[in-house]
């Protein structure tokens, strides 16, 4: 079994990382508010991008910055689940605002991070290099096999039992451990036969006691509503009868949570998302149940390109894959106001 991959770099600007925003501290905020307001803050420097990871201020990284000969120097980095599952609102400016838990960073381009360690192959930094923003293959370091999957949105999961694309586990729990250990090289163990992935880090296990405690606040985050004016409310209704008749849309996306995950996985001949683009390799053939679970849809307006591999650019290419895949026979009248009413969940 391969070893999950260091990710080891030295850290890019601010703007290549993630957002700014700390997450629970004021003061940080307005100390890192002000030096970017008053353009101090040459967000290309990295010396700069250290001077804000010092400041708690960066979603998703995490730094010691110690002093070493007078300056302030990065001595250890480590990333959080934020990093790939929260943004922020832009309420200050562009990749600068209030942190959205949840929200799929769609901006971040993972892949570019990651090409920028000394450890990776010419080989390995293409892989990567060709994800593009906003996706992660969390399966390439052990299977070796290249098929990205969209950074999905980490709220609205309560009462869903199955939480991933592919359905592997029955809590967040599961794909939690899966991560924290295979892919951030968290120190614990991961194992499950139906895979074959067995990767244990280190001799003492730092992950267990902290999956309950990060399962429970991601169940605590709800799906954002959509904002007030981003959808025709009339058409929204008239959608909702597509989406309940004509269209089979609550064949599968239905109940509370719009899904039917909690009572069956789908084979692979129920995905409009398959085969995979460019030659990629079935994402859920890589899985452990090989299946795919049916989306949850509130706060679909806000995650877009959608399908596990982003083929769908807009849900009105989503609408129309559906429409033309399945033979549903829907009228260019009929998709337009199904495209409202899933902007109205």
């Amino acid at each position: 079994m391969k070893r999950p991959f260091a990710v080891l770099f030295a850290l890019p600007a601010l703007a290549a990382v993630s957002y700014l925003a700390p997450p629970h501290d004021g003061d940080a905020a307005d100390r890192a508010v002000r030096l970017v307001e008053a353009g101090q803050v040459d967000l290309n420097d990295p010396a700069n991008t250290i001077a804000l990871v010092k400041l708690n201020a960066v979603v998703g990284v995490k730094g010691t910055v110690e002093t070493v000969n007078g300056q302030d120097t990065l001595t250890r980095v480590g990333i959080t689940c934020a990093l790939c599952h929260s943004t922020v609102d832009n309420s200050f400016a562009p990749g600068i605002g209030k942190r959205l838990d949840g929200w799929p960073n769609r901006d971040l381009n993972p892949g570019a991070i990651i090409a920028l360690s000394p450890a990776l192959t010419p080989e390995q930094k293409a892989v990567f290099n060709s994800w593009g923003k906003g996706k992660y293959d969390p399966r390439f370091n052990l299977d070796g096999k290249n098929g990205p999957a969209v950074i999905p949105p980490a709220y609205g999961l309560f009462g869903v039992h199955k939480v991933t694309f592919t359905g592997d586990g029955d809590r967040i729990a599961y794909w939690n451990r899966y991560v924290a250990v295979t892919q951030m090289g968290g120190h614990g163990a991961f194992s499950d036969t139906r895979t074959g992935v067995n990767v244990v880090n280190g001799t003492d296990d730092q992950v267990s006691d902290k999956l309950d405690a990060l399962e429970a606040y991601q169940l605590s985050l709800a799906a954002p509503a959509p904002p007030a004016g981003s959808f025709d409310a009339a058409a929204a209704e008239r959608g909702r009868m597509v989406f309940e008749g004509v269209g089979r849309c609550s064949t599968c996306h239905s109940g509370a949570k719009l899904t039917d995950a909690n009572d069956r996985l789908h084979p692979v001949t129920d995905s409009v998302a398959e085969p995979e683009p460019n030659g990629a390799p079935s994402y859920v053939a890589r899985s452990a149940t090989k299946l795919y679970r049916t989306t949850p849809l509130h706060g679909l307006w806000q995650h877009a390109p959608y399908f596990h591999n982003g083929s769908a650019a807009t849900l009105d290419a989503a609408v129309q894959a559906y429409n033309s895949r399945l033979a549903l026979g829907l009228s260019a009248a009929q998709m337009a106001d199904l495209v409202q009413y899933l902007k109205s969940l």
